[in-house]
């Protein structure tokens, strides 16, 4: 068991929409063996869409909308893949994602820098503390500076740097990278490039100032090259293992996703960076990987991955001990003990039924109904997990049914997809017919509207809301005691907890200023109390 353990890589993929996440992800898999072709993520004509991207929405916008796992094995070691949406507006499915990984890959755009999403995300990871390992892509065309994107990266996300590899050349002149560690150049070469296939040759050098570097890149190329390493080696960050592990320091590479360069030369690095599953805090325990117990928690929920079957999928993180098909583990929410009969695990929509999985894997498990987001499983007794907040929406909508007939089937697929965190569903008493949607981004809706329909069989629309903010309150036990602290709307959430609507962030400041015996919350904790 420990060594299954210790096999383990569990990370995730963030970056801003478009810096290459999902060609990345791709060209890992390929890689790894677990595909034969990448699938096109240029064209959303195209027949083949990207393998991470299952949902029929996905495949119609060309957008990932919800964070999918895929698995496969390279060179001794299990991965397990989370590729997170790089939308801005699916943004809390990704945060619920990262509590699941060990390790995250940031991608930047090398001509763009550090977007306002690849900031957000970083945050979340840094809260965290996850190890972050960062490939700056697309060098095969016009970038920034190199050591303009490192200093960024310094200034703007406040984490220190330590390039693996450094590019020669860009764009046009991309000549291929130098790695620092071997003193090899590996070559771009743009006919191979197209092959996606293609791996990249290394030439070994004996350091920067091998003569072989003039008459293979040039006179200008190599100048600038000699001139920038030697200025890292000089006044760059030095690798330090445990600054990387605690989130404070991030190695770099350098590459194009698109044309397959860079990619096997990171993940050569990657599998040796990616850190195997480690200790997880439930209250005052410290859950070890290696320990007898089996634990894990639920991450994610996901209804109709098979809409033949109309099932529901929870996404558990295993933490410790071992799975095994049958096993009877107690529910922390629920205070009692429930059987787990099957576990099941994934290749975007493809699964396959496992008997077994250790600590680092990432297992669906069969949802009769009594799962959430956030809850605990445990075998020798109660365990519970840190909880997985559950953050303000920024979008409101009041949600009207277009066909009247079809009540029981919108209230199913509303209260499934209010349980995976698609949406947020409010109550306001005296209308408990109109239910409040919240989102965080208002591409949710149309995502809210399709899936309803299409899983569902109910047509909605939503009357937006003039609200932009929602805080959980502490210190009065229903709306109407809200309402009578004249906030601007009162409203009850799936838990009955009073919940306070606010237009803009001088009502929120006015109301706490108002109502000093109150705690106004902007994340709603998932408790284990909650029934």
């Amino acid at each position: 068991m420990a060594h299954e353990s210790e096999r383990r890589r569990t990370f995730a993929i963030i970056s801003h929409p478009d810096a290459g996440k999902t060609t990345l992800t791709e060209k890992l898999l390929l890689y790894g063996g677990a595909i034969h072709a990448a699938g096109s993520v240029k064209s959303r004509k195209s027949s083949r869409a990207a393998v991470s991207d299952w949902m029929a929405l996905e495949k119609q916008r060309g957008i990932s909308v919800t964070s999918s796992v895929l698995q496969f094995e390279w060179e001794g070691l299990r991965f397990n893949l989370l590729d997170t949406p790089g939308h801005n507006d699916f943004s809390e499915d990704t945060y619920r994602t990262l509590t699941a990984a060990d390790c995250a890959i940031m991608i930047v755009d090398a001509a763009k820098g550090i977007e306002p999403q690849t900031k957000k995300l970083f945050r979340v990871c840094a809260m965290r503390g996850i190890p972050i390992v960062t490939f700056i892509n697309k060098l095969d065309r016009p970038a920034r500076e190199s050591l303009d994107l490192l200093t960024q990266a310094e200034e703007v996300l406040g984490i220190a740097s330590c390039p693996f590899t450094w590019p020669i050349g860009s764009g046009d002149l991309f000549q291929g990278v130098f790695d620092r560690r071997n003193n090899s150049v590996y070559r771009f070469d743009r006919e191979t490039g197209r092959d996606r296939g293609a791996k990249q040759t290394a030439v070994e050098t004996t350091g920067i100032e091998d003569a072989q570097l003039d008459e293979m890149l040039g006179e200008e190329a190599v100048t600038n090259l000699r001139d920038e390493i030697e200025l890292l080696d000089g006044a760059g960050e030095e690798w330090d293992e445990a600054r990387f592990l605690a989130g404070q320091l991030t190695p770099v590479f350098f590459g194009s996703a698109l044309n397959n360069f860079g990619v096997e030369r990171f993940l050569s690095y990657f599998k040796t960076l990616c850190p195997e599953p480690g200790q997880r805090s439930a209250g005052e325990t410290k859950v070890q990987p290696k320990d007898d117990r089996f634990s894990a928690f639920i991450f994610k929920i996901q209804a109709n991955m098979d809409p033949s079957h109309r099932d529901r999928i929870a996404f558990a993180r295993i933490c410790s001990g071992k799975f095994e098909g049958g096993m009877r583990v107690h529910h922390f929410r629920l205070g009692k003990e429930v059987r787990l009969n099957r576990g099941e695990q994934f290749f975007a929509q493809a699964r396959e039924t496992v008997t077994e999985a250790y600590a680092g894997d990432i297992i669906g498990l069969y949802d009769p109904g009594i799962f959430r987001i956030g809850d605990s499983l445990s075998t020798k007794g109660p365990l519970s997990f840190d909880e997985v907040p559950r953050f303000s929406p920024e979008h409101f909508g009041r949600l009207q049914l277009l066909d009247p007939l079809k009540r029981k089937q919108l209230q199913k697929g509303i209260d499934q997809l209010a349980e995976e965190g698609t949406v947020q569903v409010f109550r306001q008493p005296g209308r408990e017919k109109d239910p409040i949607c919240g989102v965080v981004g208002k591409l949710q809706f149309d995502v809210l509207c399709f899936r309803i329909e299409h899983e569902y069989g109910a047509k909605i629309a939503f009357d937006l809301l003039p609200y932009s903010a929602a805080r959980w309150v502490d210190g009065v036990s229903s709306a109407q005691d809200l309402t009578d602290r004249y906030v601007p709307l009162a409203v009850l959430d799936r838990d009955d907890r009073p919940v306070a609507l606010f237009r803009d962030s001088w009502e929120v400041d006015r109301a706490k200023m108002d109502n000093e015996d109150l705690a106004f919350h902007d994340t709603a904790p998932i408790r284990a109390a909650d029934a």
